[in-house]
Protein backbone atom coordinates (compact mmCIF):
# COMPACT_ATOMS: atom_id res chain seq x y z
CA UNK A 1 0.00 0.00 0.00
CA UNK A 2 1.45 3.42 -1.07
CA UNK A 3 1.20 6.10 1.65
CA UNK A 4 1.72 9.54 1.06
CA UNK A 5 4.82 11.66 1.68
CA UNK A 6 3.79 14.74 3.27
CA UNK A 7 7.32 16.41 2.60
CA UNK A 8 7.46 19.63 4.06
CA UNK A 9 5.43 19.49 7.03
CA UNK A 10 7.00 20.61 10.48
CA UNK A 11 5.56 20.18 13.99
CA UNK A 12 6.87 22.27 17.01
CA UNK A 13 9.08 20.64 19.14
CA UNK A 14 7.09 21.52 21.99
CA UNK A 15 4.51 19.39 20.67
CA UNK A 16 6.54 16.54 19.78
CA UNK A 17 6.77 14.50 23.02
CA UNK A 18 4.46 11.93 22.38
CA UNK A 19 4.17 10.76 26.20
CA UNK A 20 3.16 13.43 27.45
CA UNK A 21 -0.45 12.56 26.50
CA UNK A 22 -0.13 9.81 29.46
CA UNK A 23 0.81 12.28 32.25
CA UNK A 24 -1.17 13.63 34.50
CA UNK A 25 1.59 16.90 34.89
CA UNK A 26 0.73 18.13 38.75
CA UNK A 27 0.13 14.42 39.98
CA UNK A 28 3.77 13.86 38.86
CA UNK A 29 5.28 17.50 40.15
CA UNK A 30 3.98 16.71 43.44
CA UNK A 31 4.87 13.14 43.64
CA UNK A 32 8.12 13.46 42.62
CA UNK A 33 8.78 16.38 45.00
CA UNK A 34 7.32 14.60 48.06
CA UNK A 35 9.83 11.31 46.80
CA UNK A 36 12.61 13.90 46.83
CA UNK A 37 12.06 15.96 50.11
CA UNK A 38 11.18 12.69 52.04
CA UNK A 39 13.31 10.38 51.59
CA UNK A 40 17.55 10.63 51.68
CA UNK A 41 19.41 10.26 48.35
CA UNK A 42 20.94 7.30 47.44
CA UNK A 43 25.20 7.51 46.81
CA UNK A 44 25.22 9.27 43.69
CA UNK A 45 27.04 7.77 40.57
CA UNK A 46 29.57 10.51 40.44
CA UNK A 47 30.09 10.18 44.16
CA UNK A 48 31.34 6.16 43.95
CA UNK A 49 35.09 6.95 43.05
CA UNK A 50 37.01 6.67 40.13
CA UNK A 51 35.33 4.64 37.19
CA UNK A 52 37.37 1.15 36.99
CA UNK A 53 36.93 1.49 33.47
CA UNK A 54 38.37 4.46 32.30
CA UNK A 55 41.29 3.00 30.64
CA UNK A 56 39.30 1.65 28.25
CA UNK A 57 38.61 5.04 26.34
CA UNK A 58 38.78 6.55 23.93
CA UNK A 59 38.68 3.16 22.21
CA UNK A 60 40.07 2.77 18.46
CA UNK A 61 37.27 4.12 16.10
CA UNK A 62 35.56 1.81 13.36
CA UNK A 63 36.08 3.52 10.55
CA UNK A 64 33.34 1.97 8.60
CA UNK A 65 30.47 4.15 10.00
CA UNK A 66 30.70 7.42 9.60
CA UNK A 67 28.13 10.33 9.32
CA UNK A 68 26.54 12.42 6.49
CA UNK A 69 26.11 15.39 9.25
CA UNK A 70 28.70 17.01 12.18
CA UNK A 71 28.70 15.14 15.59
CA UNK A 72 26.09 16.29 17.65
CA UNK A 73 27.86 19.03 20.70
CA UNK A 74 28.60 16.88 23.38
CA UNK A 75 26.68 19.20 25.86
CA UNK A 76 23.96 19.55 23.74
CA UNK A 77 23.65 15.54 23.64
CA UNK A 78 24.07 16.00 27.67
CA UNK A 79 21.34 18.00 28.74
CA UNK A 80 18.52 16.73 26.13
CA UNK A 81 17.72 13.19 27.00
CA UNK A 82 14.51 10.65 27.53
CA UNK A 83 14.52 8.86 30.78
CA UNK A 84 11.14 8.55 32.15
CA UNK A 85 12.75 6.95 35.47
CA UNK A 86 13.76 10.40 36.41
CA UNK A 87 11.35 12.67 34.60
CA UNK A 88 9.45 13.48 32.01
CA UNK A 89 11.11 16.86 30.67
CA UNK A 90 14.11 16.60 28.45
CA UNK A 91 16.21 18.16 31.72
CA UNK A 92 17.00 14.86 33.24
CA UNK A 93 20.43 15.06 33.61
CA UNK A 94 21.22 16.09 37.02
CA UNK A 95 18.38 14.20 38.38
CA UNK A 96 19.52 10.83 36.76
CA UNK A 97 22.80 11.15 39.14
CA UNK A 98 20.83 8.84 41.72
CA UNK A 99 21.58 6.37 39.58
CA UNK A 100 24.29 3.95 41.80
CA UNK A 101 25.90 2.19 39.05
CA UNK A 102 28.28 0.77 40.99
CA UNK A 103 27.96 -2.89 41.60
CA UNK A 104 26.05 -3.46 38.95
CA UNK A 105 24.80 -6.98 37.74
CA UNK A 106 23.37 -8.35 34.40
CA UNK A 107 21.17 -11.56 34.75
CA UNK A 108 21.49 -13.59 31.88
CA UNK A 109 18.68 -16.20 32.18
CA UNK A 110 16.20 -17.45 29.79
CA UNK A 111 16.76 -20.18 26.76
CA UNK A 112 20.18 -20.13 27.52
CA UNK A 113 22.48 -23.17 28.55
CA UNK A 114 23.02 -22.16 32.09
CA UNK A 115 21.66 -18.48 33.19
CA UNK A 116 24.37 -16.66 35.21
CA UNK A 117 25.14 -12.78 36.64
CA UNK A 118 27.84 -11.06 35.80
CA UNK A 119 29.37 -7.75 37.13
CA UNK A 120 29.55 -5.25 34.18
CA UNK A 121 33.21 -4.55 35.33
CA UNK A 122 33.49 -7.95 34.46
CA UNK A 123 31.83 -7.88 31.00
CA UNK A 124 33.26 -4.84 29.66
CA UNK A 125 37.19 -6.80 29.60
CA UNK A 126 35.38 -9.60 28.54
CA UNK A 127 34.59 -7.78 25.11
CA UNK A 128 36.07 -5.45 22.08
CA UNK A 129 35.03 -2.04 21.99
CA UNK A 130 34.70 0.37 19.91
CA UNK A 131 33.74 3.28 18.75
CA UNK A 132 31.29 4.09 15.91
CA UNK A 133 29.69 7.28 14.25
CA UNK A 134 26.02 6.34 14.54
CA UNK A 135 22.57 8.77 13.43
CA UNK A 136 20.11 8.74 16.09
CA UNK A 137 16.60 9.50 15.21
CA UNK A 138 13.94 9.87 18.14
CA UNK A 139 10.10 9.05 17.53
CA UNK A 140 9.52 12.49 18.76
CA UNK A 141 11.03 13.65 15.04
CA UNK A 142 14.32 15.08 16.64
CA UNK A 143 17.81 13.56 15.71
CA UNK A 144 21.39 13.90 16.58
CA UNK A 145 24.63 12.18 15.39
CA UNK A 146 26.88 10.46 18.11
CA UNK A 147 30.25 8.90 19.02
CA UNK A 148 28.90 5.61 21.05
CA UNK A 149 31.89 3.74 22.05
CA UNK A 150 30.62 -0.24 22.56
CA UNK A 151 30.56 -4.09 21.23
CA UNK A 152 28.46 -5.48 19.35
CA UNK A 153 25.37 -7.64 20.90
CA UNK A 154 26.46 -10.21 19.12
CA UNK A 155 29.70 -10.59 21.08
CA UNK A 156 27.25 -10.85 24.70
CA UNK A 157 25.53 -13.29 22.92
CA UNK A 158 27.80 -15.60 21.97
CA UNK A 159 28.93 -15.58 26.02
CA UNK A 160 24.84 -16.19 26.76
CA UNK A 161 25.24 -19.51 24.64
CA UNK A 162 21.49 -19.26 23.88
CA UNK A 163 19.61 -22.38 23.18
CA UNK A 164 17.87 -23.19 19.53
CA UNK A 165 14.31 -22.30 21.39
CA UNK A 166 15.65 -18.88 21.96
CA UNK A 167 13.94 -15.97 19.57
CA UNK A 168 13.91 -13.31 20.90
CA UNK A 169 16.20 -10.81 23.47
CA UNK A 170 14.56 -9.22 26.36
CA UNK A 171 15.81 -6.50 28.00
CA UNK A 172 15.06 -4.69 31.00
CA UNK A 173 16.50 -1.69 32.98
CA UNK A 174 16.53 -1.70 36.85
CA UNK A 175 13.54 -1.08 38.98
CA UNK A 176 14.34 0.95 42.44
CA UNK A 177 11.39 3.74 43.02
CA UNK A 178 13.37 4.64 45.43
CA UNK A 179 16.72 5.56 43.35
CA UNK A 180 14.37 6.48 40.57
CA UNK A 181 11.02 8.47 41.66
CA UNK A 182 9.36 7.71 38.15
CA UNK A 183 8.93 4.59 38.66
CA UNK A 184 6.56 5.32 41.32
CA UNK A 185 4.19 6.21 38.56
CA UNK A 186 1.83 3.50 38.37
CA UNK A 187 0.68 3.95 35.19
CA UNK A 188 3.71 2.80 33.40
CA UNK A 189 4.37 -0.89 32.69
CA UNK A 190 7.55 -0.70 35.10
CA UNK A 191 10.58 -2.11 34.76
CA UNK A 192 11.67 -0.47 30.93
CA UNK A 193 11.17 -3.34 28.87
CA UNK A 194 12.47 -3.93 25.14
CA UNK A 195 13.20 -6.90 23.27
CA UNK A 196 14.57 -7.89 19.15
CA UNK A 197 14.50 -10.91 17.25
CA UNK A 198 17.56 -13.11 17.57
CA UNK A 199 18.23 -11.89 13.70
CA UNK A 200 18.07 -8.55 14.87
CA UNK A 201 20.04 -8.54 18.10
CA UNK A 202 22.63 -10.56 16.08
CA UNK A 203 23.26 -8.06 13.47
CA UNK A 204 26.78 -6.04 13.04
CA UNK A 205 24.75 -2.59 13.58
CA UNK A 206 23.40 -3.66 17.30
CA UNK A 207 25.52 -1.80 19.75
CA UNK A 208 26.00 -2.01 23.75
CA UNK A 209 26.76 0.80 24.41
CA UNK A 210 29.37 1.49 27.34
CA UNK A 211 30.38 4.75 26.58
CA UNK A 212 30.11 8.16 24.56
CA UNK A 213 32.11 11.49 23.33
CA UNK A 214 35.26 8.65 24.18
CA UNK A 215 34.39 8.12 28.09
CA UNK A 216 32.26 6.17 30.00
CA UNK A 217 28.35 6.80 29.53
CA UNK A 218 27.11 9.48 31.81
CA UNK A 219 23.68 8.45 34.08
CA UNK A 220 21.45 10.13 32.10
CA UNK A 221 22.65 8.16 28.76
CA UNK A 222 21.91 5.02 30.38
CA UNK A 223 24.83 4.17 32.00
CA UNK A 224 26.50 1.95 32.48
CA UNK A 225 24.93 -0.32 29.84
CA UNK A 226 22.45 0.30 27.11
CA UNK A 227 21.55 -0.62 23.50
CA UNK A 228 21.84 0.98 20.16
CA UNK A 229 20.01 0.12 17.27
CA UNK A 230 20.26 2.92 15.13
CA UNK A 231 17.70 2.23 12.54
CA UNK A 232 14.83 1.83 14.71
CA UNK A 233 13.22 4.68 16.68
CA UNK A 234 15.20 6.13 19.63
CA UNK A 235 13.23 4.70 22.32
CA UNK A 236 14.15 0.79 21.39
CA UNK A 237 17.42 1.88 22.45
CA UNK A 238 16.57 0.84 26.43
CA UNK A 239 19.15 2.29 28.94
CA UNK A 240 20.92 1.14 32.24
CA UNK A 241 20.53 -2.74 31.46
CA UNK A 242 20.19 -4.73 34.11
CA UNK A 243 18.40 -8.39 32.51
CA UNK A 244 18.63 -9.93 29.79
CA UNK A 245 16.26 -12.87 28.71
CA UNK A 246 16.61 -15.46 25.57
CA UNK A 247 12.90 -16.36 25.34
CA UNK A 248 10.48 -18.22 22.58
CA UNK A 249 7.91 -15.78 22.43
CA UNK A 250 8.09 -11.83 21.17
CA UNK A 251 8.19 -9.74 24.25
CA UNK A 252 5.54 -6.93 25.15
CA UNK A 253 8.23 -3.99 25.07
CA UNK A 254 7.48 -0.75 27.81
CA UNK A 255 5.68 1.95 25.15
CA UNK A 256 3.78 -1.41 23.63
CA UNK A 257 2.70 -2.51 26.72
CA UNK A 258 1.39 1.80 27.70
CA UNK A 259 -0.05 2.40 24.24
CA UNK A 260 -0.07 -0.24 21.35
CA UNK A 261 -2.24 1.84 18.97
CA UNK A 262 0.41 4.25 18.87
CA UNK A 263 4.26 2.40 19.55
CA UNK A 264 4.52 -1.54 18.12
CA UNK A 265 7.44 -4.19 18.75
CA UNK A 266 9.88 -3.00 15.62
CA UNK A 267 10.09 0.64 15.58
CA UNK A 268 12.09 0.94 12.19
CA UNK A 269 12.31 4.19 10.86
CA UNK A 270 10.44 5.33 8.13
CA UNK A 271 9.44 8.75 6.35
CA UNK A 272 6.67 7.81 4.59
CA UNK A 273 4.57 6.24 7.65
CA UNK A 274 3.29 9.01 10.12
CA UNK A 275 2.87 8.80 13.98
CA UNK A 276 -0.37 8.75 14.52
CA UNK A 277 -0.35 12.50 15.66
CA UNK A 278 2.46 14.30 13.47
CA UNK A 279 4.46 13.22 10.65
CA UNK A 280 7.88 11.25 10.15
CA UNK A 281 8.67 12.84 7.05
CA UNK A 282 10.96 15.39 8.37
CA UNK A 283 13.21 15.36 11.59
CA UNK A 284 15.09 18.67 13.68
CA UNK A 285 18.44 18.53 13.84
CA UNK A 286 19.39 18.81 17.87
CA UNK A 287 21.29 22.26 18.30
CA UNK A 288 20.72 23.22 14.55
CA UNK A 289 17.55 25.16 12.66
CA UNK A 290 18.12 22.39 9.89
CA UNK A 291 15.63 20.32 9.58
CA UNK A 292 16.30 17.32 6.99
CA UNK A 293 14.43 14.99 5.04
CA UNK A 294 13.70 11.35 7.37
CA UNK A 295 15.61 8.27 5.95
CA UNK A 296 13.94 4.65 5.39
CA UNK A 297 15.56 2.82 8.22
CA UNK A 298 17.31 6.16 9.08
CA UNK A 299 19.96 5.86 6.30
CA UNK A 300 20.68 2.15 7.07
CA UNK A 301 18.33 0.53 4.78
CA UNK A 302 21.48 -1.14 2.51
CA UNK A 303 22.52 -2.69 5.67
CA UNK A 304 19.41 -4.14 7.63
CA UNK A 305 16.65 -4.18 5.04
CA UNK A 306 17.30 -7.95 4.74
CA UNK A 307 16.42 -8.77 8.07
CA UNK A 308 12.32 -7.61 7.61
CA UNK A 309 12.42 -10.27 3.96
CA UNK A 310 8.96 -11.36 4.09
CA UNK A 311 7.95 -9.67 7.40
CA UNK A 312 5.76 -7.14 5.12
CA UNK A 313 2.70 -7.95 7.15
CA UNK A 314 4.11 -7.18 10.23
CA UNK A 315 3.41 -3.80 11.35
CA UNK A 316 7.39 -2.25 10.82
CA UNK A 317 7.07 1.09 11.44
CA UNK A 318 5.13 1.52 14.72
Amino acid sequence: MLIKRRAGWEMPESQATPESVFLNRRQWLAGSAGAIAGAALPQAAGAQGADPTLDLYPAKRNAAYTLDRPVTDEELAANYNNFYEFGTSKEVAAASKRLVTRPWTITIDGLVEKPFEIGFDDLIRKVTLEERLYRFRCVEAWSMAVPWTGFPLKELVALAKPLSGAKYVQMQTFMNPKMAPGQSQRWYPWPYTEGLTMAEATHDMTLMVTGIYGKPIPTQHGAPLRLITPWKYGFKSVKSISKISFVAERPKTFWEGLQASEYGFWANVNPEVSHPRWSQASEQVLGTRDRKPTLLFNGYAEQVADLYKGLEKERLWA
